[in-house]
């Protein structure tokens, strides 16, 4: 499949060559296998086939899913997570916070986060009850992060420390797994954020390197309001360090000049 070709189907389906630019060698050695697959042997076979068939147009975006994480991405990110954010949430929520991960891949982020309320705890001692919703639209992605089992690159920047605390060196299978305690109060959810809009009432939101980047305006913009709509009021939205914000949002303000953190306020009445 050549560039053009990719272009195509992306085209087709909404999807951004801007945000698949650089991982597109891999997403096009999966489509190839997958018309494969099914027998098509051009574009045209394959979009037919894809069109008439909703089950195989789930595959297709498992296909088109993008699995590029690890464990404390973006360092500063956890460090404000850990010193601000987290006690922020925990001081002014005395029930219950509740915390989303969209597109979350292969649980490294959601893990994170669960390491980092972790930490704060044991710093600050009472501490909401916490509710974690980790989805991602490919079911084996969250397979893989329910098992929490990871290789030694997943790990390369999670200091010694908290290596030695929240994992389990496997030495026969040279990898690592997160201890029990840290899968606690997790669900796990297949969902397409395109096509099913959430509803609730979130206090922090991971929204990173996911559709702000592999979706087309047309798709992500109506997504993203319906994401926003289900930030809490005095709650977070992250997105990854190099995206930005499909509309201009008078009610997300950037925290701490961060440009992918940023706080929902009430909107202004006029």
């Amino acid at each position: 499949m050549d560039d053009e070709q990719f272009r195509q189907l992306l085209d087709h389906f909404g999807y951004s060559w801007k945000g698949y630019r650089r991982v597109r060698k891999g997403v096009k050695r999966r489509i190839s296998r997958h018309m494969q697959q099914l027998g098509c042997r051009n574009n045209e076979e394959y979009l037919k086939s894809l069109d008439s068939d909703w089950g195989l147009r789930k595959q297709f975006t498992s296909v088109m899913s993008v699995s590029v994480s690890r464990f404390f991405r973006d360092r500063a990110l956890w460090k404000i997570m850990e010193e601000h954010i987290v006690p922020e949430i925990a001081k002014e929520n005395r029930e219950k916070v509740q915390f989303l991960s969209i597109g979350c891949a292969c649980g490294e982020e959601v893990y994170s986060f669960r390491i980092v309320w972790d930490i704060v705890q044991a710093r600050l001692g009472c501490m909401p009850e916490l509710d974690l919703l980790a989805t991602d639209i490919n079911p084996d992605y969250l397979s893989r992060a329910q098992k929490g089992v990871y290789s030694k690159g997943s790990l390369k920047e999670v200091p010694r420390e908290l290596r030695d605390t929240y994992f389990t060196y496997l030495r026969k299978n040279g990898v690592y797994r997160v201890v029990p305690s840290i899968k606690e109060g997790i669900s796990w959810k297949v969902h397409n954020v395109i096509r099913e809009p959430f509803e609730g009432d979130f206090q922090i939101i991971l929204l990173r390197n996911g559709v702000l980047t592999y979706y087309g305006d047309e798709l992500k913009r109506p997504a993203f309001r319906s994401i926003v709509d289900s930030l809490a009021y005095g709650g977070y939205l992250i997105i990854g360090s190099h995206e930005k914000l499909p509309v201009e949002q008078e009610e997300l303000l950037p925290f701490k000049g961060q440009r992918y953190i940023f706080r929902r306020i009430e909107r202004k009445t006029r």
